[in-house]
């Protein structure tokens, strides 16, 4: 099951959807210091594992992180090679002043701002998808 390629239909069909909760990314040595905590998403990088987790759940491991963020995600299923997406947003939070932190899934793209930029950022996802001023 492919996903949309179409970059008009991406921009039009993305409905930025705001997840519950707080967010951070933390880095430790080895999966271990998780203690079996479910992730939202780990990478492997050569200074650590970088793991994405609820605030509360880092907290609870005393896990150090330094950016609070909210979790949006774009509803539509985009393909793994479409091109333009991840452009189009970034380029219009960042015209706001709107860092972004995407991670690319099998189904749909994820983007993580501090959660104080949560509401504006969605607001710029959403006339983006209209068509309109970002602004």
């Amino acid at each position: 099951m492919s996903g949309e390629k179409s970059i008009t239909a991406l921009l039009r069909g993305m409905s930025p959807k705001l997840n519950p909760g707080e967010y951070v990314f933390c880095t430790v040595a080895d999966s271990a210091a998780l203690q079996g905590s479910e992730v939202l998403g780990s990478f492997r990088e050569q200074e650590g594992l970088t793991a994405i987790l609820e605030r509360s759940r880092a907290d609870a491991l005393g896990l150090e992180y330094s950016f609070v963020a909210a979790w949006i995600t774009l509803t539509i299923h985009s393909a793994l090679d479409a091109v333009g997406l991840t452009a189009a947003f970034a380029s219009a939070l960042g015209e706001a002043g709107i860092s972004c932190n995407v991670i690319a899934a099998y189904y749909h793209d994820h983007i993580f701002v501090a959660s104080d930029d949560a509401t504006q950022a969605m607001a710029v996802l959403q006339a983006l998808s209209r068509g309109g001023d970002t602004h």
